[in-house]
């Protein structure tokens, strides 16, 4: 198929609107797993450069790298001993630079992973801040005396199992770590520890990328006074955060995050970032109970993030109509001017198509509604193709989470499995060492090769939503009002002073009525598969089928 125009220089794509992020689309690229360029069986940032041309010609804005910075690699790179450095694994600087420029070439934009709240135990401010409680930088990272009987100062927990405090013997204290023992939280109540976070902002600001993912940014700051967090009622909890064997979920996590004082740090890192182009801020916004009101803070106004990363269609529980309009009821309640970005796959979670059961029709139909729904996009490696969670033996696992808590959860190596480019090469293509984790057989029938040449694969069906939404403003930064839901049918439209749409989604696996509205419209989408319906007549949706029209 044809594949879209791209920009050809850094002096065009600067031209273009400092907007580019509302209504996006950004490709995630988790690097240990894309593309090995050395045979080291690991992923690396000139196997990105390769694969540059393919992320391309999906039409996207931008690709969000996770962390390929230098780190002991406990937590695969959200663990980081050196801001400033390339892993040796993934390359070095020049690779990095080579890399910029490519992407920049082909029009495509690079935002950094950027991990602010932790670093590892490996880092050189954390190595001087653990060594005595008098050293330049002892306050650098959360430290607290323990209770009389030794125990820790109080009852938050990690995200990946037991206390989140952590007894150092050269300090005779504990310190906080929201994640693992080696992963230790900085003190960014300390002005210090600020402007150091934002000296690694502007060094990657310099070096010329695009903008940041900002990995947990409401764990930046904790309550000072160290309160206990209360319980969490059983109907309140849920899995977005934690799985649901995991006690942390049992917490109502006033304290251990989302702290008001929060808020000024991240308009400064928006000030610093605004002193730049057409940069941009995606804040992750992890929490389980109130994910949507803290992003309707984060981003309200143009003074802090430009847009935040949404957890709720990464759950279980499947984008049904009733759930989709229960979220974009929430949203205009508590965040009713906010700028989501939604994705419904990462490298944390299991992927969609297992997630949620989803054959190919249901794989098009989620995709289209991704593409229709407002706010901006995010894309998972091998979503496009519709890859599956990959089953991994424990023995073969790496991810310290899922040894943990196997077998009831089995961690996140099996979404992490090595892209498959080629159904017949040597590792799917993927290198020509073993790789760190196995190439998935099932996999392999759907790699970019065996759908390029199938104009209805769910890889080329991608490419026709992106166009969609690229063709479409009012699908990029309209609004989207009258949203309905009636049994397993999603209705609502997408307006901008231009043009009205008109969405209606059957979700569901069986043939559902609908009603158009009356008035003159224009069906658009015909290549996605988009329902030719009747003007105010009874008609029928076919399991898992969508109409897009246009007023006219």
């Amino acid at each position: 198929m044809p594949k879209p125009a791209v920009m050809n220089t850094q002096d065009t794509l600067q031209e273009s609107t400092n907007n580019w992020w509302k209504g996006g689309v950004i490709y995630q690229i988790y690097p240990r797993s894309y593309q090995d360029s050395n045979g080291d069986g690991i992923g690396d940032l000139a196997g990105i450069t390769q694969r540059l041309p393919y992320i391309a010609s999906l039409g996207v804005d931008a690709v969000w790298i996770s962390p390929f910075f230098q780190s002991p690699m406990k937590d695969y790179g959200y663990d980081v001993s050196d801001y400033r450095a390339i892993d040796p694994m993934f390359g070095d600087m020049d690779d990095f630079d080579t890399m910029l420029a490519s992407a920049h070439k082909l029009g495509l934009r690079i935002m950094v992973d950027l991990v602010l709240s932790h670093t590892s135990n490996q880092h050189p401010w954390f190595i001087e801040s653990h060594a005595d409680r008098s050293n330049p930088k002892s306050d650098w990272y959360v430290w607290a005396d323990a209770k009389a009987d030794g125990t820790p100062p109080n009852n938050w927990l990690a995200i990946f199992g037991g206390s989140a405090w952590h007894w150092d013997a050269a300090r005779e204290q504990y310190f906080l770590h929201n994640f693992l023992t080696s992963q230790p939280d900085l003190n960014v109540h300390n002005p210090e520890v600020q402007g150091a976070l934002l000296d690694v902002a502007r060094f990657w600001l310099d070096k010329g990328v695009d903008g940041f993912r900002l990995d947990t940014i409401n764990f930046y700051m904790h309550d000072l006074k160290l309160r206990d967090n209360p319980p969490l009622a059983i109907e309140q909890r849920n899995a977005s955060i934690a799985p649901s064997v995991n006690p942390y979920n049992w917490q109502d996590h006033l304290y251990s995050k989302n702290q008001p004082e929060n808020l000024l740090f991240l308009e400064r890192l928006r000030s610093l970032t605004d002193e730049y182009e057409g940069r941009a801020c995606l804040g992750e916004v992890g929490d389980a109970q109130r994910g949507l009101q803290i992003m309707g803070e984060y981003t309200k106004g143009d003074k802090r993030m430009h847009m935040c990363y949404a957890f709720e269609f990464l759950e279980a529980q499947p984008a049904t109509a009733q759930w989709v309009k229960t979220i974009f009821d929430k949203l205009d309640e508590y965040a009713p001017n906010s700028w989501p970005c939604w994705a419904f796959s990462n490298h944390d979670v299991m992927r969609v198509a297992s997630r949620w059961k989803a054959s190919q029709a249901a794989s098009k139909a989620y995709a289209t509604l991704l593409h229709a729904i407002r706010g901006s996009v995010c894309i998972y490696q091998g979503e496009e193709l519709g890859l599956t969670e990959a089953e991994v033996l424990f023995e073969e696992l790496q991810d310290p989470y899922g040894i943990e808590f196997w077998p009831q959860f089995k961690g996140r190596d099996g979404c992490r499995t090595p892209m498959v480019w080629e159904q017949n090469a040597q590792n799917a293509g993927f290198g020509s060492g073993k790789p760190w984790l196995p190439v998935s057989t099932p996999h392999l029938a759907l790699s970019v090769d065996s759908q390029e040449q199938d104009d209805l694969s769910l890889l080329n069906h991608f490419r026709k939503c992106i166009a969609m939404r690229k063709a479409l403003p009012a699908l990029q930064t309209g609004s989207q009002i009258q949203m309905q839901q009636q049994g397993d049918i999603l209705t609502f439209v997408r307006e901008n002073q231009d043009t009205t749409l008109l969405c209606i989604f059957n979700l569901s696996d069986t043939p559902q009525g609908i009603t158009i509205p009356s008035g003159h419209w224009q069906t658009l989408a015909l290549d996605l598969g988009s329902h030719y319906a009747k003007v105010n007549t009874g008609d029928t949706l076919g399991p898992w089928q969508y109409s897009i029209a246009k007023k006219i």
